[in-house]
Order: structure tokens, then C-alpha cells, then sequence
């Protein structure tokens, strides 16, 4: 019999390694709806891109019978490749091998690729798909995730973190994805959760299924965990290529450039007429965007939750930025404990990552009420203030119309370090409504019931407070725009601050109130 030759060994292995747990598992994958882990890496990556490390890798454990199932990656597939001719690194979970659960090797190899990704300055990507800790391995499988926590935290701020949920994530294992800067699910297959239905059910009483407890909908409406929904893996992982067109491979670069054909000094008559005249009525704030951005392009992340305030990302002039925008349609635009805390953490990735800041406002106010006291909105909205007062890429505001109390302040005032700030000419800034103000100073003539003298004192107020002159005499306001002047102002103000250098005291870091 001759013996294998090291070239027939090599094609052997190389052929083992890629068949993960075996065309059985895989198609019962397929059944489900789901790709394969290397599927997955090949939509992703560009053509012919990747390169693949590790893929020779065994566990170590011989307990359980597991010294007979060694399965070559161990349930990961790990490597770099290139998204638009640009790096990055990825991590692939298998589920067809041991349900894709972690354990030793498993996170070394994360861990591996994790450590490259940092040292040279590309994003990470991951694509989860996992039963959770291999429980044969016991406590050196929970000792793979905090391996992996660990690297988490180090690399946040330093290159993007993106994670795709393609299937369950549960347990220990949530708690990578969340620390990372943006999480993308798909309708169907994924799900991620604490503890399951079964153990819900079983220590509180509770009865609920697996889409209700941690599906895509839930994290996408209610909890806010999911940055996007998408209805299939394909999708997800064509929007996870568009998302990193706007983001530079780490905090030392600027982000990328794109030519645009849009032209800068275009000037929009549609937008004099988006706000309505009667100040209680609603527009939509994505109709200002559609219309000062290049081409009408945004980039919308968390759109359902909450829905009183857009964040994502649109390019004026071929430069990304990152939009942050109250939402009239939804709540009058008022911020709560919600809007507050998904600010301030979008905010936050912005100015870690060289991304100026375009701040769009109509604002009366934070949602007042018994359930947002109880609930700490005094601490949650300081977030949001926290973060632009933090932030120091160039920041750019613009008020549309209602700018009102604290909350003119938080959402990028000149007070909390705006670079340029400007008004359209019905914007209204002040403490509150003339309705509300005028109830309040004239007391007296309110309990009257003089409607004629109140709507003169009304009118007086709008007069000499609800407009944006007085803020303006008091250089707070830069400049009162025309609103069809928008797009060419918000891009001379970001050209001007390009190359803005802040310099701020020496701290360890400050401490946001969480």
C-alpha cells in the first residue's frame, strides 16, 4: 500500500477543514434558512479575498468522549480579507460543528484574530452563530468568552466592531456582541437572550417563545440591542459592507472620501417649505436629511428604536458625517430616557472614529412625566449632553425650528462646544413656548381669562423671544440661514473645521453617568 504522500496529506486536511461538520450538517444548516459559516465569510469579503488562519486547529479536551471528535477549526473560522479593497478581520461561527459552541481553542482563536485586527488598525467583524459555551470544557470555556470580553473593551475606540447575530447567541455570549459598536440580526434565526424561554420559564413562571424573548423584532423595537434588521444573510452582510464605507479602518485615519457629483452649492427651494407654518404641526425630519445630503443618502441605524430621534450616517460633499436628528413626527421630537442613551452612544462612536457631527434640530423639550423621573431621565439625558460635550471631531448644528429649555442645550448648543451653529428664520429658542411662558410670567392675567390680552402678551413674547435674532445678537447663533441654503452652509462649516485639534486636560477618562 503506498503511504500518503505530504502534498495528498496537505489536500487531504485543507479538504476536512472545509467541510466543517460534514455535508449532513450543512445542508440540515441550509433547512434552517442559514448559510454556512464560509458562505457567509465569501458574501461578505470581496472575491477571492480571504485568507484563513488556523484552519488546522483541534480542541485539546479528551473528557465526554471528545478525544473521538476532533473536528479540524474547531467550529470557527477565523482570517483577514478585504471589503471594498480594504482589510479587515473576521471570525465565523459553525454551528454545524458542536452546535458552534466556544471553548479553549475556539476563543484562542478569536482571540488571535481580535489581537491582529488592533495591531494593524482594521475593523473587526463577527458572525455569530453559537449554542454558547462548550459545556465539556466547563470553566476554560467561560474562561474563552472573558479572553474575548477583555479584547472587546481593548479594542473599543480603536478600530469598528461589527457584529452580524446569524443564528442564537445566548448566555455569556451576548455580552461580546454588545460591547462591540454595532449589531446587525435578520428577521428569522436570530435570536439572542440572557437565559432561554425554558429557564425563564422555569424561574419566573413566565411563558414566552424565543422571537418574543430575544428576536430580531424585540431587540430592534424594544431593547435596542440591534443597530439593523435585515431579511435575510445575504442582506445583512451586504449592509454591514455598505455601513463600513462610511467609517475609517481605525481612530487614527479619517474616514473614507468618495467622489461626489451632487453639488455643494445646490441650493433646494423645497426645503423653505418642509417646516409647516403652525408650529404644533408635524413634519418629517428625514425629508431635511434626504435633502442637504449627497444625493439623498442616509444610512438610518436603529430606526425603530426609539423613533423621536434619527441617527446614521449621509455624506455632504463626499465626506462622511454622522447624523444625529430630532424627530417631529414621533413625540413632538422630544428627548426621553430612549432617545437620550441612543445619542449619546451614537455621539460617542463618532467622535472615537475622526466622524464629524451634523446635529439637526427641533426639540421641545425632555418627555416629561412620572414614568421618565422614575425611570432616571435627569441621568440618561446627561448622557447625551456628556457625549457632545466630550466630542471633539468638528460638530455642526442646525435648528429648523423648536429649540427649547435643556434641551437646547444638549442637543449640540455653541454652549457645549459646537463649532457652527445656524437657524432657520422660524426657529424658536428659549426656555419654553410663548404659550407656556406667558401662562407662567402673567400669572395674574391668565387666571383672568383674558383671552385678548393673552394673545397680545403671546405675540409680544414670540416677538422679542421665539426667534433666532436674540440668540444670534449674542453670537450663540453663527448665522441665520435660508432654509434652502442649508446643504451649501453645513459644507463650508465642515470644510472650515476639517483640521480642528482640540486639546483637552490630561485624565485617565472622565466618568460618563452611566
Amino acid at each position: 500500500m503506498t503511504s500518503e504522500n505530504s502534498m495528498d496529506r496537505l489536500t487531504r486536511k485543507r479538504a476536512e477543514a472545509s467541510a466543517g461538520g460534514g455535508p449532513a450538517a450543512v445542508a440540515r444548516q441550509h433547512e434552517r434558512g442559514k448559510l454556512s459559516a464560509r458562505e457567509r465569510v465569501d458574501l461578505l469579503l470581496d472575491p477571492h479575498s480571504f485568507v484563513e488562519f488556523d484552519r488546522f486547529a483541534l480542541h485539546r479536551n479528551d473528557n465526554f468522549g471528545m478525544a473521538d471528535k476532533r473536528i479540524p477549526g474547531d467550529g470557527v473560522i477565523t482570517g483577514w480579507g478585504k471589503i471594498d479593497g480594504r482589510p479587515v478581520y473576521v471570525f465565523s461561527q459553525d454551528f454545524t460543528v458542536f452546535g458552534g459552541s466556544l471553548g479553549e481553542v475556539f476563543a484562542e482563536k478569536i482571540c488571535k484574530i481580535m489581537d491582529l485586527a488592533v495591531q494593524n488598525g482594521a475593523p473587526l467583524i463577527g458572525i455569530n452563530d453559537s449554542g454558547g459555551a462548550r459545556i465539556q470544557e466547563g470553566v476554560v470555556s467561560l474562561g474563552g468568552y472573558a479572553d474575548i470580553f477583555f479584547r472587546n473593551v481593548q479594542a473599543s475606540g480603536v478600530v469598528p466592531q461589527i457584529s452580524a447575530i446569524l443564528g442564537p447567541c445566548a448566555g455569556g455570549a451576548v455580552y461580546s456582541p454588545a460591547i462591540t459598536d454595532f449589531v446587525f440580526m435578520t428577521e428569522t434565526n436570530s435570536h439572542m437572550f440572557i437565559t432561554g424561554p425554558d429557564v425563564v420559564k422555569a424561574v419566573t413562571g413566565e411563558t414566552i417563545s424565543f422571537d418574543d424573548l430575544g428576536g430580531a423584532a424585540t431587540h430592534a423595537r424594544i431593547s435596542g440591542v440591534a443597530h439593523a434588521v435585515a431579511p435575510d444573510e445575504a442582506t445583512a452582510l451586504s449592509d454591514i459592507r455598505y455601513l463600513l464605507s462610511f467609517l475609517p479602518s481605525n481612530n487614527l485615519d479619517a474616514p473614507p472620501v468618495f467622489p461626489c457629483t451632487d453639488p455643494a452649492d445646490r441650493a433646494d427651494p423645497a426645503l423653505d417649505t418642509v417646516v409647516p407654518d403652525n408650529p404644533n404641526r408635524p413634519y418629517d425630519m428625514h425629508r431635511v436629511i434626504e435633502l442637504i445630503v449627497d444625493d439623498g443618502e442616509f444610512l438610518e441605524l436603529q430606526p425603530d428604536f426609539p423613533k423621536n430621534l434619527l441617527v446614521g450616517f449621509a455624506r455632504p460633499d463626499g465626506h462622511s458625517v454622522g447624523i444625529v436628528a430630532n424627530q417631529p413626527k414621533e413625540m413632538a421630537g422630544c428627548l426621553d430616557i430612549d432617545a437620550s442613551v441612543k445619542g449619546a452612544r451614537f455621539v460617542r462612536f463618532c467622535d472615537s472614529f475622526n466622524i464629524p457631527l451634523v446635529t439637526l434640530v427641533d426639540v421641545p423639550g425632555f418627555m416629561p412625566g412620572r414614568q421618565q423621573e422614575h425611570g432616571g431621565i435627569i441621568r440618561h439625558g446627561a448622557k447625551l449632553l456628556y457625549a457632545y460635550a466630550e466630542a471633539t471631531v468638528p460638530k455642526v448644528t442646525v435648528i429648523t425650528r423648536k429649540a427649547y429649555g435643556g434641551a437646547y442645550d444638549v442637543m449640540c448648543s455653541k454652549h457645549i462646544g459646537a463649532d457652527a451653529n445656524f437657524a432657520w428664520p422660524a426657529a424658536e429658542i428659549a426656555v419654553m413656548g410663548a404659550e407656556g411662558a406667558v401662562g407662567i410670567v402673567f400669572r395674574k392675567e391668565a387666571a383672568g381669562g383674558d383671552k385678548e390680552t393673552m394673545a397680545k402678551l403671546v405675540a409680544d413674547y414670540r416677538d422679542k423671544f421665539a426667534n433666532p435674532y436674540v440668540a444670534a445678537e449674542r453670537g450663540y447663533i453663527d448665522d441665520v440661514l435660508f432654509p434652502r441654503e442649508t446643504r451649501q452652509k453645513l459644507i463650508q462649516a465642515l470644510e472650515a473645521n476639517r483640521n480642528k485639534h482640540v486639546l483637552r486636560p490630561h485624565r485617565k477618562h472622565g466618568n460618563i453617568p452611566l
